[in-house]
């Protein structure tokens, strides 16, 4: 099991952050670029839940088939119903909050299991740079949604 936390500052306001983060539109994987076009897949949305599908190409094909919870305020949560390379219960939680001066404070948490030698390979490659990786992806893509004025 891998599990870590990574605090972002954004100048995006938490309602775009969250927004964004609960966008299943086709937009989806250009609001989130480390998403492969090729997995993404809605299976169904309501009001505060949906199920879908995600992946990634680099640095290895993975993909998991995810139910989504927004029904907390300020707090999105997947969890991994299917996957080719982790365990049913995985999760990743984003917290967001307002900024002292402006924005938003994003809390992520993510918690992965592995279910097979890819994911162990997987597990090992975010031990080490996970969070470095994720603060630099999630920093980026924040900076764009608050510099686009969309989400």
């Amino acid at each position: 099991m891998a599990k870590f936390t990574v605090a972002i500052d954004s100048p995006a306001e938490p309602s775009k952050v969250l927004g964004a983060l609960i966008d299943f539109t086709d937009r989806r994987p250009e609001i989130w670029p480390g998403l492969a076009p090729e997995f993404y897949e809605v299976y169904s949305v309501g009001e505060q839940s949906a199920e879908v599908k995600e992946g990634s190409s680099k640095p290895v094909k993975v993909w998991a088939r995810e139910r989504y919870d927004w029904s907390t305020p300020g707090v999105v949560r997947w969890e991994v119903e299917e996957s080719n390379f982790c365990q049913p219960g995985s999760y990743v939680q984003v917290s967001v909050r307002p900024a002292d001066g402006g924005g938003s404070h994003v809390d992520l948490e993510w918690n992965r299991t592995p279910s097979n030698a890819k994911g162990r390979m997987m597990i090992v490659i975010m031990k080490l740079a996970g969070p470095s990786i994720l603060k630099s992806y999630m920093t980026k893509t924040l900076q764009r949604l608050a510099e686009n004025g969309s989400s």
